[in-house]
Parts: C-alpha cells; sequence; structure tokens
C-alpha cells in the first residue's frame, strides 16, 4: 500500500518526532521526507557539516549521538554498513540513551549481522527493527520508494505512523529480524549481476562497433522478458521442478558458449558467463539436460 501521510500535533498529542543518524545521500533524503511530512526531525552524523539544509528545512542538529537519540521514541539509521551503526550505537553513552526507545536501522548487511544486532539491542532493553531501502534517493518521499521491514510486528506498528510520512510502501516481512537483510541481499544480487551482465554486453557490442545508444533498445526488449519468466518459475522452482520444454539447460550452455568465445576473440574478460556456464555443465553433468537454467539454482549449493 502507497500512501503518504502527514502527521500533525493536535492539542492533547505530542508532535510526532524521528531522530535520523548518518547524514549520507541517502540518511538526508530520509531526514528531508519525515521533515516535508511535518515530523519533528533530530539528525546527526560522526562527520560535522552537513546538516545545513536540512536545518534550514526544520531539523535539529543534535551535538552528539547520545543527544540525538534521546530526543525521540525513533531512531532511523542509515549509515554504509553494520560496522558504522554499531560503531555509533554501542557507545556506552548511547546505548543508555536509547534504552526503552526504539532504533529502525535501514543500514545495509547481512541477515547474520541483523540478528546478532538484535540480540544485542535486547540485552539492553532497546527495542529493533531491521530494514532495507529498494529504491534510491530520488524515491524517498515518493509512491515509488520501497521499504522492508523485519523484526517484532508490535514495534513496525507502534512505529508505522511516522515509517509512513516516508511515502511508498512499506512491508513488514516477519517477525525473523534477518528477513528483510535476506531480501536486501537476493535482490541486490538480481540487480548486480544484471549490470554485471550488461556492462559484458556493452564491451561485447563496442568490439564490434555497435554503440551503447544503438543497443539499448534491444536491451531494454531483453530486460523486459525477465518479469514474465521470474512470476512463471517461482511456483515452478518452489515446488523444486525446472521445466525446459522448449529452452533446456543444454542450449543455454550452448548460447553461453557462443558469447564467451566471442567475447575472448575480442581480449574481452569473459569469466563471469565462464562461471555460469560452467554451473550449467556441472547440472547436465549430474543429469539434468532437459531441465530449465534455473536448476542451477540447487547445483549453487552442492559441494
Amino acid at each position: 500500500m502507497s500512501s503518504r501521510t502527514e502527521l500533525s500535533a493536535h492539542d492533547d498529542q505530542p508532535a510526532p518526532t524521528v531522530t535520523v543518524l548518518g547524514l549520507g545521500p541517502m540518511g538526508r533524503a530520509l531526514a528531508a521526507a519525515f521533515l516535508a511530512a511535518g515530523v519533528r526531525t533530530t539528525i546527526w552524523n560522526r562527520t560535522p557539516g552537513r546538516e545545513g539544509a536540512l536545518v534550514e528545512q526544520g531539523a535539529i542538529a543534535a551535538g552528539s549521538a547520545e543527544e540525538a537519540v534521546a530526543a525521540s521514541a525513533l531512531t532511523v539509521v542509515c549509515v554504509v554498513d553494520y560496522n558504522a551503526s554499531d560503531a555509533i550505537l554501542r557507545r556506552e553513552p548511547v546505548v543508555a540513551a536509547l534504552k526503552g526507545r526504539t532504533v529502525a536501522n535501514l543500514s545495509a548487511d547481512i541477515p547474520e549481522r541483523a540478528r546478532e544486532t538484535a540480540e544485542w539491542a535486547a540485552r539492553h532493553g532497546i527495542g529493533y527493527l531491521d530494514g532495507a531501502i529498494m529504491t534510491p534517493t530520488t524515491t524517498i518521499g515518493t509512491p515509488a520508494g520501497v521499504f522492508l521491514y523485519s523484526g517484532p510486528e508490535h514495534l513496525h506498528r507502534a512505529h508505522r505512523p511516522v515509517l509512513d510520512t516516508l511515502d511508498g510502501s512499506h512491508t513488514h516481512l516477519g517477525e525473523d529480524i534477518g528477513r528483510a537483510a535476506a531480501y536486501d541481499i537476493a535482490l541486490l544480487d538480481i540487480f548486480w549481476t544484471s549490470m554485471a551482465g550488461y556492462a559484458h554486453a556493452l564491451a561485447v557490442a563496442k568490439a564490434e562497433g555497435v554503440s551503447a545508444r544503438e543497443l539499448a533498445p534491444f536491451a531494454q526488449g531483453i530486460s523486459a522478458i525477465l518479469p514474465a519468466l521470474i512470476e512463471q518459475s517461482a511456483e515452478e522452482i518452489d515446488n523444486g521442478s525446472y521445466p525446459g520444454d522448449g529452452n533446456p539447460i543444454t542450449s543455454s550452455a550452448s548460447s553461453m558458449a557462443h558469447i564467451i568465445h566471442a567475447s575472448e576473440a575480442h581480449g574481452i574478460d569473459a569469466g563471469v558467463l565462464r562461471a555460469a556456464e560452467g554451473l550449467a555443465r556441472r547440472a547436465i553433468g549430474l543429469g539434468h539436460s532437459t531441465d530449465g537454467f534455473l536448476r542451477i539454482t540447487e547445483v549453487l549449493g552442492r559441494r
């Protein structure tokens, strides 16, 4: 569900508040969206000097991290990774100030780190939600933003009115605190392997005298095939079937071999495709020659 909720204080209710720790591009976008929705926003960054524009918009710049977290029931953290968030949150004055409050950590990292941080928070009486932002800074504060959360449902429900002011879609994925990070890793895997494939395609095309502009409309056509394939294959994969009707994995391996040969003829590194072809050949060797390419999902886990 996507809706922008603007909060305002009433005579019998205090103004909604939030603290944002981390003022990189995404942190600044989050703080700006909260401010635009009328949320009293306290900000802090390890490196001073990024507060100016936000303060002009009404943000309150805290002098320390402990002062910042003490200003709000909800603290949103958005830094480069959990090493960075740990360096902020686990200092004794901050830990003491956070007791009885909630942290929503929107920094990127792996599920194991999310679970470990949740255990740390529980030991110190701190509410903890893990989250992931799946869209770029330009979408924050618009219906195009996508936010994922995991952790205690009652905490998500309690802070949803403030989080919703960021606009976009907000999905609570369940009580397992590592679930948002798991989605984040899987979805970014799709993105970066796709971008690596596109970069390789551009290199091959350029070597053959085809410009990026000439290739672009056809590249978009190829990418448009993927949504239907993803939807169609989801139930099959969950059921453990990988039908290769019309396009068996043997055909996939042959196609990849052609790309590898064309690439290496121009001196272009084909390591990524060689790895993918190797997985396909391994699946064929295991007796899955009539299955589809996604059979390698099972092969990837074999040792």
